[in-house]
């Protein structure tokens, strides 16, 4: 097994949660073991990552308490999104952005209807992030995203896209969510994330990172290892997803681009 390259700088995309946090009632999974915010920096550290981000997990819904409390013991070395109901304030927004939440993410997979983001209180929300440096973590189908995009773009909001856009493994690179994504790149407001790499096939993940550099540049791209892999049948160690993210993106100059993105934008 040949040595890992110099790591990336910053893990853009991880979840924390305990066993016992509570769960959304629509819940696609229930971890039976905890990952905490200690244990994520502990296999940062290992690995020689400086930095990270929690992305809030879908399971646990508006539970934030548990992410809130990691930056507050955490504020140099963690950022995060949450999960907030349509309807959240302005200034609560605003104490979660002063505390190291720099999104809030919105999670639509597994859902029968999507929601209206041209609506009045979508664009609300929107502009809100907008108004506070804040952007919108989009998780959801890729056949979602040409029709989920053009109103999130027209609200100002900077996006972030999960898992390269959702290809398939038969459209690969045409997959509808991945053109969408790319499409999206031209706003400059838009970014796309190579996380869940386990989840991925892997020559589409290849085919994908090449388009997107080749497109938007390592600027546009975060890198994320998606720890501690829940819904997995098995947990794989962090090194592997380290060795993914080199065969998915093999120049090092690219990999290290793309590991001072989420270093840019959410820490300096």
């Amino acid at each position: 097994m040949t040595e890992l390259a110099l790591p990336p700088v910053s893990d853009a995309h991880a979840h924390i949660f305990t066993r016992d946090m509570p769960h959304s009632p629509k819940a696609w999974t229930r971890p039976d073991y905890d990952f905490t915010a200690e244990q994520f920096l502990a296999t940062l550290d290992e690995h020689g990552i400086a930095f990270g981000v929690i992305a809030a997990a879908t399971p646990f819904g508006e539970y934030n308490e548990f992410t809130l409390e990691a930056l507050r013991r955490h504020p140099r070395r963690l950022r995060a999104t949450v999960i907030v109901p349509l309807d959240v304030e302005r200034a609560a927004l605003a104490r979660m952005a002063d505390s190291g939440v720099v999104g809030v993410r919105i999670g639509l997979r597994r859902r029968t209807q999507l929601p209206d983001f041209s609506d009045a209180a979508h664009q609300r929300l929107f502009k809100t992030l907008a108004d506070l440096g804040m952007h919108v973590e989009l998780l959801t189908h890729g056949t979602d995203l040409p029709t989920l995009l053009p109103p999130l773009e027209a609200s100002g909001v900077t996006i972030v896209i999960d898992h390269f856009g959702d290809p398939n493994k038969q459209q690969g690179i045409e997959s509808p969510g991945f053109v969408a994504a790319l499409r999206s790149l031209d706003t400059g407001r838009t970014f796309v994330k190579i996380a869940a790499t386990l989840r991925v096939d892997r020559e589409v993940a290849k085919a994908c990172a090449r388009k997107l550099i080749a497109v938007g540049g390592t600027e546009r791209l975060m890198w994320g290892s998606d720890a501690p892999f829940m819904g997995h049948d098995h947990r794989p160690p962090y090194v592997e997803v380290l060795r993914a993210f080199e065969e998915i993106v093999p120049d090092p100059r690219h990999r290290h681009g793309i590991g001072l993105t989420a270093l840019r934008q959410f820490f300096f």
